[in-house]
């Protein structure tokens, strides 16, 4: 039986602390992936959501029994954005929200692998290139990430002589089918580069 890794606690871009935004320089990384747009509170957000996961698992299980390597599968990320940013931070306007929902895949699985797990035709598997980033730990609702996002935007970012270069991640430490919303724990990220 193969050791299981668990990556959220061997990489660095699964740690943050509550009240404080570090920089990291997040190495390049492939995810599975599903896109969507609109309200998360709606249908189509817990459909991508019944997509992405079986594809997760089937993955990892092709990987403790064809490459005798097992991990844990690591917590669902997203991606979001909006024409206009302040729908995040101010504004809310849910319903203009686009996002791709993600599932990091480890380095050792090829590809190939893939094409043998049955995945959904939206379901796809890409890289994601991020570079320099800022992010914090949020623990709460996630309707109540706005002052942080708005700190992180209007603040600390400018303050360091940088402006937001690509979309808002959020990656979910805990599963917010279970964690009532105020344990809720969410890191905050935004890549950054020179204003």
């Amino acid at each position: 039986m193969p050791e299981k890794v668990d990556l959220k606690k061997t990489l660095d871009g699964y740690r943050a602390k509550r009240g404080e935004f570090r920089f990291l320089d997040v190495p390049d990384a492939r995810y599975l992936m599903i896109d969507g747009h609109g309200d998360p509170n709606t249908g189509s957000f817990a459909e991508a959501i019944e997509a992405l996961y079986p594809v997760a698992y089937r993955l990892k299980f092709a990987s403790r029994r064809e490459l005798d390597r097992d991990y844990v599968v690591p917590p669902l990320e997203g991606l979001w954005w909006a024409d206009d940013m302040a729908v995040f931070t101010s504004a809310r306007d849910k319903s203009l929200w686009h996002w791709t929902l993600m599932i990091f895949v480890p380095e050792w699985v090829e590809d190939s692998l893939l094409a043998g797990v049955d995945a959904p035709a939206e379901v796809r598997l890409e890289p994601l290139a991020e570079g320099r980033c800022l992010q914090t730990l949020h623990i709460g609702a996630f309707d109540d990430e706005g002052p942080v996002l708005a700190r992180m935007h209007n603040e600390v970012i400018p303050a360091e002589g940088l402006v937001p270069t690509g979309r808002h991640h959020e990656i979910y430490l805990s599963d917010f089918r279970r964690v009532p919303p105020e344990r809720r724990r969410t890191i905050l990220r935004q890549p950054v580069g020179p204003a």
